[in-house]
């Protein structure tokens, strides 16, 4: 357990820097709303997801009701609900439902990425030294954003955001390397992506949304074309 925790917690720090950085931008749109460093901090800690965080913070600032808030965050975030099954997958048949809320209490596309990459089963202890890293330097980020946002110029703080996006590469590239069906499944969720955010019916639905379709259609082809075969089937 320790050594998974560790393992976790190291490959945690690289998100944690990204999520300062993004979330650090995502502050100056919870100091629009009104929202004080400790509030934009809680927030943060307690709803980790930039997409439904910024949806909320846009409610807020426009005096929508709860109920309106409820559906706008659900509808964001409604992409982990599919990273969470595919998580459940992936934990020991005999893992107890305090060990799978608390994995999922934290489901973000970054840690799911270096979770779902691990081989074997599913052990908590490796995303919870991942979550400990990640959670609080997203919520840090954010406070640090409400307090200061405006002195860092807009393009600075998006520039820092890169970072997340080569740890993206850094998760995929390996499996891609070592399958070829995986490195063109990924060529091709690259190209859908592209196809999905410029076509004409496809662009006017929300990157969660888009997401969602695309990770269901294409993980449907990939499972039905190359279905991967289980241990008992592989032994015979």
């Amino acid at each position: 357990m320790k050594k998974e925790f560790r393992e976790g917690m190291r490959d945690g720090i690289p998100i944690g820097l990204g999520y300062l950085a993004v979330s650090f931008s995502l502050g100056v749109a919870a100091r629009s709303a009104g929202l004080t460093a400790f509030q934009g901090f809680m927030a943060s800690l307690l709803n980790n997801a930039s997409a439904g965080e910024y949806a909320g913070f846009t409610v807020i600032a426009a005096n929508a009701s709860y109920l309106e808030m409820v559906l706008m965050t659900l509808i964001a975030n409604a992409r982990y609900l599919l990273m969470s099954c595919a998580l459940s997958q992936k934990f020991a048949p005999d893992a107890s439902l305090g060990h799978r809320l608390l994995v999922g209490y934290d489901v973000t596309d970054e840690i799911f990425g270096i979770t779902i990459s691990r081989p074997g089963v599913l052990n908590p202890y490796y995303t919870y030294g991942a979550i400990l890293v990640a959670a609080p330097c997203w919520a840090c980020g954010t406070a640090m954003g409400v307090t200061a946002g405006n002195l860092l110029p807009l393009r600075v703080v998006s520039a820092l955001s890169v970072a997340l996006f080569g740890m993206f590469l850094a998760v995929i590239i390996p499996p891609s390397r070592k399958n070829r069906i995986v490195a063109i499944f990924v060529l091709v969720s690259f190209l859908a992506s592209f196809a999905a955010a410029n076509l004409p019916y496809l662009s006017r639905l929300s990157g969660g949304t888009r997401t969602i379709i695309l990770t269901v259609l294409i993980s449907a082809a990939a499972a039905a074309l190359f279905p991967v075969k289980d241990e008992k089937e592989a032994d015979d």
